[in-house]
């Protein structure tokens, strides 16, 4: 028997199935294969409903905590993408007056992770090109940060952001104005 190309790399052998095993086993006389026991293989993990309030309704994502508390709390603070549809875990936001590149140091610095474009440019300093093409003016688009939230994630993480954020805003602000002086 030769080696299969979905055999393990260095096995030097063929895998089989455990029906093919147990044959084998019997035609040598050495009785049945061994099972393996349900407890070795892998477990699956059951996904979990989101938790319903006392009505049976959901609560409302994170996202629309983290939309409705940042542009309340920053001056010039605006949501990208307001009407369009989009899934319940990301936002884009633009904040007048600071470069997002400034934002993700300030964030990292305070332990919250974003980003300053889409998922797929993540890791360049150009502006997103998908805020390019729903026709966002350059300086909006070089101020837009994206925050991502996963099912780790928390309404304390979310109020954390908004709290920490004006005061970061404000700090980049007036060392901008600083230098353009």
């Amino acid at each position: 028997m030769g080696r299969r190309a979905w055999a393990p790399s260095g096995s030097g052998g063929a895998c089989a199935s455990r029906r093919s095993l147990r044959a084998a086993g019997r035609s040598a006389g050495a009785g049945p294969a061994p099972k393996t026991s349900r407890r070795s293989r892998p477990r699956r993990r059951r996904r979990t409903r989101p938790s319903r309030d006392a009505r049976g309704e959901r609560p409302p994502p994170l996202r629309d905590r983290l939309e409705a508390g940042v542009p309340s709390a920053i001056a010039g603070a605006e949501r990208n993408g307001a009407a369009a549809p989009r899934v319940p875990n990301t936002t884009n936001i633009s904040i007048e007056g600071v470069e997002s590149e400034s934002l993700l140091i300030g964030l990292d610095l305070e332990g919250i992770a974003v980003s300053s474009g889409s998922a797929c440019s993540s890791g360049t300093l150009e502006p997103s090109h998908v805020l390019k093409a729903m026709g966002l003016f350059p300086p909006r688009t070089l101020g837009s940060i994206r925050f991502s939230l996963g099912a780790s994630n928390t309404e304390a993480d979310v109020d954390r952001v908004v709290a920490v954020l004006p005061g970061l805003v404000e700090k980049l602000r007036s060392l901008t104005a600083t230098l353009r002086r």
